[in-house]
């Protein structure tokens, strides 16, 4: 199952640019790694200190954006 990030403004995906896979806009950290770093543990501040550029609110609506998306999915 996967979410069609298309819907989600705080994300971007552009040819070229990491290789198309969809990056949080105006930076080239793509979305996986947020929920790769929170799987281990990082916490969303810690994450906009490690990655320059990424704000607050874009990780939290990309996490709001899935958690919507995959309620959702879940009652389909």
């Amino acid at each position: 199952m996967s979410l069609d990030w298309s819907q989600c403004p705080a994300v971007e995906s552009v040819p070229g640019k990491m290789g198309g896979a969809w990056v949080f806009r105006d930076t080239r950290l793509p979305v996986a790694a947020v929920f790769e770093n929170l799987e281990d543990g990082v916490t969303i501040d810690e994450l906009t200190e490690l990655y320059a550029g990424l704000t607050r609110d874009q990780v939290k609506a990309v996490l709001d954006f899935a958690a919507r998306s995959l309620a959702v999915l879940s009652t389909h």
